[in-house]
Order: C-alpha cells, then structure tokens, then sequence
C-alpha cells in the first residue's frame, strides 16, 4: 500500500482509492478476501506518512448476494469510502467457474458463461447489498476474445436498468490497457438509460499499473457524455 501511495505522489495523482477484495468463493490461488481490520490500520498508516495524498477506503464485494452474512461483517468492520459490487464467478451445475477459466478448460461454454455471468450481476444488484458502485460489468471480456457485447445487449441493458434504479455508479475498468471494461458502446446505454455517473479504476494490483489506462478512458468517456466532477477525482458525471 505504502509503494502504491508513492507511485501515486510521483504520478501526480491527488488522491488514490484501496478497494481490497473481498471474495469469499476461492477458485484460483489469487482470490483471496482482505483482512479488513488490518486494512482499515495500514489505510490509516498511509494516511498519516503520506499527508498530501487523499487515501480512500474501500472493498471489492465478490458475490455479496450469495455470501450475506459474510459482507456484513466486512462492511461492519469500520468506516468505508468505497463500496463495490463484482461476479467474478457463476455457477453452473455442481461447479462454481470463475471467467479466468474460460481460457483454461476446454469444457466451458465461453457464451453459456456470459449469459449465466449476466443473470448473475443482475441478481446482485437486485440483492439489495449495501455497494454503491457497479465493478467490472462485462468482466467475461477480459478472457474471452470472442466477447461482443451486441451479443448479449438484451441482458446488459436490463442490467443498466436495474443499476440506474438503485443509483450505481459505472465502473470504467482499466485494468486491461487499451480493452475498456464496460466499453463506449455499454457507456452509451450507461448515459441512454439514465446513468448518471461512472469512475475510473484501474484494477492495479501492482504499483506500477496504478492510473493505467485513464487517459484513454477519459477521452472514451467523454465521448460517450459524462464530464469529469468539480472536485479532482475519478468520477464523471452526465
């Protein structure tokens, strides 16, 4: 955290924003849920090397939908400036597939994940969990080459809907470089729907990729109408 706050000061950036995983399904060794009692201190100990940073909290909810009991007491644990919803994983049968593994076992129907991932995340935000902003909408694009989200509009504007009722805001994920996740074409629904906002993240795990990529999502969201917020953050609004 300590290095991410450093590359954040040397890139220029007024503030950065933590938002740990809390992933309670482990279906890769890289999943993990964060210690958020020994977050919420290093966040303070940022807070008190690093005094002309802003340093935002917050969480990544994996599936808070399915694992209730388990989000309340992340969320619980302390104050939080940021909360997000994500579906990394689906199930499907007796199995609980994670969208990494549709480049990994042959026996995964890549489309058959998308539409099962899809029903997923608008069962989360109809779940009624406490997250404010929408992660990583079309995450089955990171690892699918195939991805066009033409193919599956119906299931990404009811999703839209469902976000713009409970008054999300839109992840722009980065994490990809040049591939934006959600991309202009879901940014138009976004703002065709009532979307009113979106953020910036850029999904860094890694100090060096913090920010990466937000240039290019600046100018993909402001095409499709949002404009940056009056205070100097990663948020736009329509």
């Amino acid at each position: 955290m300590e290095k991410s706050c450093e590359q954040a000061l040397e890139i220029g950036l007024p503030a950065i924003a933590f938002t740990d995983h809390a992933d309670f399904v482990k279906v890769n060794p890289g999943q993990y849920c964060v210690d958020i009692v020994g977050y919420l201190d290093s966040v303070e100990r940022c807070r008190s090397k690093f005094k002309s940073l802003r340093i935002h909290s917050g969480v990544e909810l994996g599936e808070p939908h399915w694992f209730v009991e388990e989000t309340r007491l992340v969320l619980s644990a302390g104050k939080l400036d940021h909360v997000l919803g994500s579906v990394h994983c689906v199930r499907q049968g007796d199995r609980i597939i994670d969208a990494s593994q549709l480049t990994k076992s042959p026996d995964v129907n890549p489309a058959a994940f998308a539409h099962a991932f899809f029903t997923e995340t608008l069962a989360m935000i109809d779940g009624g969990q406490p997250f404010q902003t929408l992660a990583h909408i079309d995450y089955p694009k990171r690892y699918w080459p195939g991805y066009r989200e033409q193919d599956f509009e119906e299931q990404l504007r009811a999703i839209l809907v469902a976000a713009v009722k409970r008054e999300l805001v839109l992840e722009v994920n980065t994490t990809r470089g040049n591939v934006l996740c959600p991309s202009q074409t879901v940014l138009g629904w976004w703002r065709e729907l009532g979307g009113a906002a979106v953020s910036f993240g850029s999904d860094a795990h890694d100090p060096a990729r913090i920010a990466a990529g937000f240039e290019q999502a600046s100018e993909v969201v402001e095409a499709a109408g949002f404009k940056p917020a009056a205070e100097p953050t990663a948020l736009w609004r329509r």
